[in-house]
């Protein structure tokens, strides 16, 4: 989770003073963890703190205080006692209230760390995170800490390349383009290729030849490839095993794979570096459609995005883990 600041001043310049209401600290079973963040404004609202009654409670709260208040407020909720949920646990919101002067302010060494109850002097904690994102760039979790809120500044810190602006990749782009974390590179043939609408946060790539654009990813990325023909889908691949990258997808049924092995190895590449190629890639319990294959490779490129994260943290990942098969012909 983390402060999406290009998203708060779109929805500023949109509709005017905005209430932000973010998930400060949690304890026991909540619906949502430390970060989660929403948007309110008059009569309107964008992302959720985990819906229900303590969502629909925090949205008319936000609205009420929208037109008058202007220091940030801190309100414990025990999900049981006042609300009547099964949760158990209780969520400490704290909601703010924005407008475009607002802005220039917030961040700080890509993060935003603000008071947000008791003295405006920075508590040493404090300090300390704030000097270890400068100096050593050092992303701090979400945490009220000693009456200061501090969040990392939304930054996306995984690349993704989509090849293909067909059905399956522009429902991948459709479902993954929310996804904050995540830098997407979208590559076709031409411009006639892609919709008319692509979301903000996506970066079309026209490419005549999209194989020779591989070579503009970063080294840590993830390719995803399902162009319309298996000829530049081959090159496609032959191109992204010739140089580092974290993963890679193919779509294709398990005979277009087996092909594909006799053609890469005879281009010069070993079996265990094509065998890093997941193809077939989806889900086989979720269905066909373009729809179904897109959720069942975002979910296993988020796992896989996951289990990256924690072992850069120092926590046991889940080494080894190849993403679910899905036979598809294209």
């Amino acid at each position: 989770m983390s402060f999406d600041l290009t998203q708060l001043a779109d929805a500023i310049a949109k509709h005017g003073p905005v209430a932000r209401v973010v998930v400060a600290d949690t304890a026991g079973s909540t619906p949502r963890e430390v970060g989660a963040a929403m948007l309110v404004w008059s009569d309107g609202q964008s992302g959720t703190i985990g819906g229900g009654a303590l969502e629909y409670r925090a949205v008319a709260d936000a609205r009420a205080l929208l037109t008058h208040t202007v220091n940030p407020t801190l309100n414990r909720v025990p999900l049981g006692p006042d609300l009547g949920q099964c949760c158990g646990g209780a969520v400490t919101l704290l909601t703010e209230f924005y407008t475009s002067s607002d802005l220039a302010h917030l961040a700080r060494d890509g993060v935003v760390a603000r008071a947000v109850s008791g003295a405006n002097t920075t508590p040493l904690a404090v300090k300390r995170i704030l000097d270890q994102a400068r100096a050593q760039g050092v992303r701090p979790a979400p945490q009220l800490l000693q009456g200061w809120m501090i969040e990392p500044l939304t930054h996306p810190t995984h690349p993704v390349w989509i090849y293909g602006a067909g059905h399956v990749g522009r429902a991948l782009v459709n479902v993954m383009a929310p996804l904050t974390d995540l830098a997407i590179t979208w590559v076709d043939t031409g411009t006639g290729r892609f919709p008319d609408a692509i979301p903000d946060c996506v970066t079309a790539l026209p490419a005549p030849n999209p194989a020779r654009a591989v070579g503009m990813a970063p080294q840590d990325a993830h390719h995803l490839v399902l162009t319309y023909s298996h000829s530049l889908d081959l090159d496609l691949c032959h191109a992204i095993l010739s140089r580092p990258f974290a993963s890679a997808g193919l779509i294709g049924s398990a005979t277009k794979w087996v092909r594909f092995q006799r053609r890469l190895t005879a281009l010069g590449h070993n079996i265990d570096q094509i065998n890093r190629i997941q193809c077939p890639i989806g889900d086989p319990g979720l269905g066909k459609t373009p729809q179904a294959i897109a959720v069942g490779v975002a979910s296993a490129l988020l796992k896989s995005v996951a289990n990256k994260d924690k072992i850069n943290r120092g926590m046991p990942g889940d080494r080894g883990h190849a993403p679910p098969k899905r036979a598809i012909d294209t």
